[in-house]
């Protein structure tokens, strides 16, 4: 997991090398995940992270100076996974349904590798100063972003129409909280679907409503 999605050097650091900090404070966010997954975020001191981690806690000090800024790399980290396997997919095809359907698989995929971590996104979050807080809410709306042009660029090449912006926000959004819902119910979803078949159901309910949209308004206009 990548411990950063650009943001990361605003906590501060003792060591100056960019890429040891890149890799130690990788090491800091998988161990902090599990104990606060299993601990609770405020039962889980920085000696326990320290001592997961394999650092002294003199050692977790110099790339980290609070609890806090542990708990922020990870919510960081998280949204960098995200975007990383919609960016790839973006890079590599021609926009257009294609491109929407795999963009959608590997964003939840992720979802499905760091259920974990989501859901403790969602219990931790509000601990956060309203500086970090920000930058976590930033960085999902960024997240979003991403299918809110991936969105666009399917609309303009079939030719919808009657699709106006505050439509296609709402499916971003909806992509986004899907991804979320299959970490959140996992526990349900598991014993009676693959992720497979959780993905393409919601894919074509996706392009469904795009479509079901585009005719609806050709309709209202006869």
């Amino acid at each position: 997991m990548k411990a950063g999605s650009g943001t990361h050097h605003e906590v501060p650091t003792q060591v100056k090398d960019a890429a040891l900090v890149e890799r130690r404070r990788r090491q800091i966010v998988d161990a902090s995940v599990a104990l606060f997954v299993k601990n609770g975020y405020h039962n889980t001191t920085t000696r326990q992270i320290a001592k997961a981690t394999g650092f002294s806690i003199g050692s977790l000090y110099e790339y980290v100076s609070t609890k806090e800024d542990v708990l922020y790399l990870v919510c960081d980290a998280i949204h960098a996974e995200m975007e990383k396997a919609v960016t790839r997919v973006v890079s590599d095809q021609v926009p257009g349904p294609d491109m929407l359907r795999d963009a959608v698989r590997g964003y939840f995929a992720v979802c499905d590798t760091m259920s974990d971590h989501i859901v403790l996104i969602y219990q931790v979050t509000q601990f956060l100063s309203d500086k970090w807080k920000k930058r976590v809410l930033d960085n999902e709306i960024r997240v979003t972003g991403r299918f809110r042009q991936l969105l666009e660029e399917v609309i303009a090449k079939e030719k919808f129409a009657g699709i106006d912006a505050r439509q296609i926000d709402l499916a971003a959004h909806n992509i986004a909280v899907l991804g979320h819902a299959w970490a959140f119910r996992r526990w349900f979803y598991l014993k009676h679907y693959s992720l497979a078949e959780y993905t393409e159901f919601q894919i074509r309910n996706i392009l469904g409503a795009i479509s079901e949209n585009f005719h609806n308004s050709i309709n209202k206009g006869k």
